[in-house]
């Protein structure tokens, strides 16, 4: 899905994934964000929510963005053709009326009539069309047009009918990925085709038919929402008519907030400390569900030490050999992490444990020091190692600092760790900047699939130059693989050669959707599922 803020999501990706300076700036903030914003009563709707979030929204362009900040307002405002109603893991339609292959290459969708968008635009066969050769033509790097790989052209045959021609037939995966980043219908007669849009252009356009339409835009500080009374689509109306989300610079002042009743909802990103706290605290309620998370290292493989590709490659397994993911999860995330060792979560069919076949669950420095002298590697190897302190949660600092002194211990390794927020680390990690990486990622949808085809396909959204012709066939072949089992089969293969032959990235940890509420809010617990969107719609109190 995405990247996770950890989504992460990293998390496709995305698909990309919170500890920040705490001071007058934050402080400031949440004064700014405070002033009671959502106890107000909405039209029809009894009182607002407030939720508060310490993610940040890259864009609001569903072109632009594909991290799991952006993609909360998106999956509020946005209808998809496809999407996963709560706790689904098979999507159902949402702006169609049905969905279904024609032939084994064509994929139609007739659409619900009478559909239009919140500034009363209709939305018809022609904007849905509009909307995915956008994606395509645009092809953003920080967007989720690697998820459309598969799609060859779109067709509007009537005002009603859409047709996909995909390249490749029998895609598993399709009907899911209408269901993703991918696939936010946009009003053709609002977005440029060939240019984004900026936010606040967006917002103000409602050429979107979401739920909720957007009322007031303030970016990163305070986002307030209304019903969309015109909304036709799976959720149905939204439980509450009016919802503001908070965002802020530091989760200590999250916490305190959803402490003291000043908001509703906290959903990303509370550290561990703080949601153990939580969980003894009589007022708040803390929720968890199958979130399918995963925290990576990223290797460049341009930029990454190594004189050859040779080098690189027992550099990246010296690493693999080198990192204690069972102290990462015990000592930094309090159990609220579990050891990842599979660019597959553990749960989701096909997934199995490669790196802790290959290179163990325990550190091994002996392994470590034969990768890198057999590939005649000279010894410390400088590796610049940035990472992320606003987006992946609050203790990412902790958790590179830890990942550091783990690769020095064996002194193998000298490492210059370095931070940058969010918005700039987004744009700049696909421009080269960095040799070695922190990404988080959420799922798009609750297949293996998507943590392999967003991340070693050509052109994925990681931009870390990792291209390999056996991998493609691979990925092509599970994708569109009928047999399920022979599927699964290559789905471990998959895993398995990432493993052994490539680490372009690193699973270190998986975890879950966790949010915290006021003991009033109701069906939190209904929108933590496989799908990793976060529904305001299905929020009450």
């Amino acid at each position: 899905m995405r990247l996770a803020t950890t989504w992460m999501s990293a998390a496709p990706a995305g698909r990309i994934k919170t500890i920040a300076a705490v001071g007058m700036a934050g402080l400031a903030l949440v004064a700014v964000a405070g002033c009671g914003a959502g106890r107000t009563t909405g039209g029809g709707g009894g009182t607002g929510l407030v939720i508060g979030t310490t993610d940040k929204i890259f864009s609001l362009d569903p072109a632009a963005a594909y991290d799991q900040g952006s993609y909360v307002p998106e999956t509020q405002i946005y209808q998809h053709l496809m999407n996963f109603a709560p706790g689904a893991t098979t999507p159902t339609p949402d702006a169609a009326q049905q969905c279904s292959f024609t032939t084994p290459t064509t994929y139609s969708c007739t659409l619900k009539p009478g559909l239009k968008f919140a500034n009363g635009d209709p939305l018809t066969a022609t904007s849905v069309k509009f909307t995915f050769d956008r994606m395509v033509k645009i092809n953003d790097p920080n967007g989720p047009a690697s998820l459309l790989g598969n799609l060859d052209h779109t067709d509007a045959t009537n005002d009603s009918t859409v047709v996909f021609t995909l390249k490749n037939p029998n895609d598993q995966t399709f009907p899911q990925v209408l269901a993703t980043e991918a696939g936010p219908i946009v009003d053709d007669k609002v977005f440029p085709a060939d240019k984004l849009l900026d936010d606040d252009a967006v917002a103000k356009s409602k050429g979107y038919s979401g739920p909720y339409t957007i009322t007031s835009y303030d970016k990163n500080k305070l986002v307030e929402y209304q019903a969309n009374p015109g909304y036709n689509g799976i959720l149905g109306k939204p439980k509450t008519a009016t919802v503001s989300e908070k965002y802020y610079a530091s989760s200590d002042n999250l916490k305190l907030d959803i402490q003291n009743g000043n908001i509703d909802v906290a959903y990303r990103s509370l550290s561990p400390t703080d949601l153990d706290s939580l969980s003894k605290d009589g007022k708040v309620a803390v929720h968890s569900g199958a979130g399918g998370e995963l925290r990576y290292i990223v290797f460049n493989m341009n930029t990454m030490p190594g004189n050859n590709p040779d080098q690189k490659l027992a550099i990246r397994k010296a690493v693999a050999s080198s990192i204690d993911r069972d102290a990462l999860a015990a000592q930094v995330y309090k159990g609220t992490y579990q050891p990842a060792y599979s660019p597959v979560p553990q749960g989701y069919p096909g997934a199995i444990e490669p790196f802790k076949t290959v290179y163990g669950d325990k550190p091994n420095k002996d392994a470590a020091v034969k990768f890198l002298s057999d590939a005649g590697v000279q010894t410390p190897v400088t590796l610049n190692l940035q990472y992320n302190p606003d987006h992946y949660g609050s203790s990412s600092s902790e958790e590179y600092a830890a990942i550091k002194n783990q690769l020095e211990s064996t002194g193998l390794f000298k490492v210059n760790l370095q931070s940058t927020e969010w918005v700039t680390y987004n744009k700049q990690r696909v421009q080269d900047a960095y040799p070695v990486y922190q990404l988080g990622w959420f799922p798009d949808f609750p297949d293996a699939d998507d943590y392999l085809t967003p991340f070693y396909a050509p052109n994925n959204f990681v931009g870390n130059h990792f291209q390999d012709p056996t991998i493609t066939a691979q990925l092509t072949a599970e994708a569109t693989e009928p047999d399920k089992d022979k599927r699964l089969a290559i789905i471990e293969q998959i895993q398995t050669e990432m493993a052994q032959n490539f680490i372009s990235t690193l699973p270190l940890l998986s975890g879950k959707a966790i949010a915290v509420s006021t003991k009033s809010v109701q069906g939190v617990d209904s929108t933590l599922d496989p799908s990793t969107k976060f529904r305001f719609s299905v929020l009450s109190k």
